[in-house]
């Protein structure tokens, strides 16, 4: 900071940047834009991880959209959330999906791939990509899974817990569905990119059983390698996933009061279940959700269009200025 900003437009994404973000706005009068991701009101369950830091990355988010010249929401339902939850004028927000290389995420076939990782190719299964978090509700596909139909296979990209008592429990969970059927498959370690294209393309069904996302990036990535996905119906999911078209989404009958769990965790996983079997013992019908679920990708969340309209919100900053003071 100390040679000075260089720069028409400071553009932070997270907590973890708006700092720099509104030093930049203070020190330099450069405009502030704010990419909102995830708001931690929302996430109430990570003051079990971070501890005191908690109120630093909240205190941090707040004042940084406070400051902001434009605020971009990656979800119509985030820009909601935004309005209802910070004092921010709804002027200055806009809406911006995400967006996703589509030539990079494509479906490919890599036997290798799918050998590598024990998985057997004469059994449809289902795929689980993410962190081992309360967010991401790895534990509600978890309890899904006895319900699904035998032939089905599991296989979980999952690590990162927030905590090590959540690792100890997800863990636990996962070695007793090994013992009660085969085809669970736990892939504890970051798996290159490549590889995990190939598990996507592969999979007969990808699950996201999230009770949080603004956004949910992993179902894109999923439906531009041309599987089917049941998610949750939380956040920005619904404005990804078409429900009938690309997948099944699922209400989850989320509590309105943290920590923001399923009123019927149960219920919610036999939900999950029942939308999943459907697709596994029905290879026409996940065949053309798949089809569906990749043009949907192509036509409305490839990065030129999410450039363009980012860069025209850049240019609609030139002459524009807040008073860069601290709320």
């Amino acid at each position: 900071m100390g040679q000075g900003v260089d720069a028409d437009v400071v553009h932070c994404h997270t907590w973890y940047t708006h700092f720099g973000g509104v030093l930049a706005k203070l020190l330099y009068e450069v405009p502030l834009v704010v990419t909102v991701h995830s708001l931690e009101p929302l996430r109430p369950w990570k003051q079990a991880q971070l501890g005191r830091g908690y109120a630093l990355s909240s205190w941090v988010e707040k004042t940084a959209l406070s400051m902001a010249d434009a605020i971009i929401a990656v979800s119509r339902s985030t820009a909601l959330d935004v309005e209802r939850l910070f004092p921010v004028d709804p002027a200055i927000i806009s809406v911006i999906p995400n967006g996703i290389d589509t030539d990079e995420y494509a479906p490919v076939t890599d036997d290798a791939c799918v050998a590598a990782y024990d998985i057997d190719p004469t059994r449809p299964y289902v795929l689980f990509v993410g962190r081992m978090t309360w967010q991401k509700g790895l534990r509600h596909l978890l309890d899904a899974v006895p319900f699904l139909v035998p032939e089905a296979q599991v296989v979980l990209c999952a690590g990162a817990a927030d905590t090590p008592d959540m690792a100890r429990e997800l863990e636990a969970t996962v070695v007793r569905l090994q013992q009660q059927r085969q085809g669970v498959i736990w892939i504890p370690a970051m798996v290159p990119r490549r590889s995990t294209i190939a598990l996507y393309s592969h999979a007969a069904v990808f699950c996201c059983p999230s009770i949080y996302e603004p956004f949910g990036l992993i179902n894109l990535e999923a439906m531009a390698c041309g599987t089917p996905v049941v998610a949750s119906a939380v956040g920005g999911i619904p404005e990804v996933v078409v429900h009938g078209k690309t997948g099944y989404l699922v209400d989850p009958d989320l509590s309105r009061t943290p920590p923001y769990e399923p009123r019927d965790p149960g219920q919610f996983a036999r939900g999950l279940a029942e939308a999943m079997n459907r697709l596994l013992t029905d290879p026409v019908l996940r065949h053309q959700m798949g089809h569906n679920g990749r043009a949907h990708v192509e036509q409305h969340f490839s990065w030129p269009s999410v450039a363009q309209r980012t860069l025209e919100l850049y240019r609609s900053l030139r002459g524009t200025h807040r008073p860069a003071s601290l709320p």
